[in-house]
């Protein structure tokens, strides 16, 4: 396995594409990707963190553009969502398209998707052409990491890449907004305040 800086970008986009796997930072925590849209990296992915099926993960997006794609529509609530946090710490969650694999969503019509703050992956996005599914790189039920050491403290031998963009400057997760039903509601508390949130689409949520 390999840690490496901007040099290697293009490299691990390749294996990203190959159907491989990498560590990646974000301002939160850092993740563990795949191809979104390739099934079969997906499943990889869940193998290595042992992470159970039901649970799904979310994708990671180079800015709005790349959500037509990904989503039946999005809804004016998350509009107003990603020009005010985007890039940052928030996950929005809508209805999903047919082009994304049903193990990215564990069965389910909708899928979370987040512009990351953190400009080494934000390249590789667009170095890749994709999204990516990308939880906490972790093994599952153990702490996130915030560095590209714990990456390896726990990951190491079992991916080729760790993208090291240094610590993460947030160090929890993503708030996740769930805007598919009538009142927007905070699945998980993280780098947003539901206030934050409230504040910027006029209105109450459920949290």
């Amino acid at each position: 396995m390999e840690t490496c800086l901007t040099t290697c970008i293009s490299s691990v986009a390749e294996t990203l594409r190959r159907g491989g796997l990498a560590a990646v930072p974000t301002e939160t925590v850092y993740g563990l990707a795949a191809d979104g849209r390739n099934a079969a990296a997906v499943r990889k992915l869940y193998e290595v963190k042992g992470r159970p099926p039901r649970k799904p993960v979310s994708l990671l997006v180079p800015g709005l553009d790349a959500c037509a794609e990904l989503c039946e529509e999005m809804p004016a609530a998350a509009l107003k969502l990603a020009e005010a946090f985007w890039p940052g710490p928030l996950t929005i969650v809508v209805r999903k398209s047919a082009a994304v694999p049903g193990i990215v969503t564990a069965g389910g019509d909708t899928v979370g998707l987040r512009c990351p703050l953190h400009p080494l992956t934000l390249e590789l996005l667009r170095a890749f052409g994709g999204p990516l599914a990308a939880p906490s790189a972790n093994m599952s039920g153990e702490p996130s990491p915030k560095s590209a050491q714990e990456v390896l403290a726990a990951l190491g031998g079992k991916i080729p890449f760790i993208l090291d963009g240094g610590p993460c400057a947030v160090g929890i997760e993503s708030t996740i907004v769930d805007l598919t039903g009538p009142v927007p509601r905070i699945l998980r508390r993280g780098g947003l305040e539901p206030e934050e949130i409230s504040h910027v689409l006029g209105t109450e949520v459920i949290a």
